[in-house]
């Protein structure tokens, strides 16, 4: 198993589509969490976290801090949306890190298309 490896339900999204994601860490140092970052290329549109672990995000984050102490067994499932009408298909980078005492140790990175 890899230090830490993003699984994306689909690879195709559509606007307003709820995003599933699974991170699994198999890092055995120590981390403090995890962090997902996505960038919607060539856009200045972001995505929008929902929910990680079965617990609502009441705030919008384009950003996701997940701490260590809620991701039981190191699994963090999230869904997130894209809230826009986008005019021309985009690549859409998924970037998952595992952060230590704010330093990144390892990542992976999963590209997903967005779909007009």
């Amino acid at each position: 198993m890899k230090d830490i490896e993003l699984k994306l339900e689909s690879k195709n999204i559509t606007p307003h589509y709820e995003i599933k994601g699974k991170i699994l860490v198999g890092f055995t140092g120590r981390y403090d969490g995890i962090v997902i970052n996505t960038q919607i290329l060539n856009s200045n549109h972001l995505i929008t976290y929902k929910s990680y672990n079965g617990k609502k995000i009441t705030q919008n984050h384009s950003r996701l801090f997940i701490s260590k102490d809620s991701m039981p067994n190191n699994v963090a499932d999230f869904t997130a949306t894209i809230d826009f009408e986008p005019d021309h298909p985009h690549d859409v980078k998924f970037r998952v890190s595992i952060i230590e005492q704010h330093k990144e140790i390892e990542s992976d990175i999963q590209f997903a298309k967005l779909f007009v």
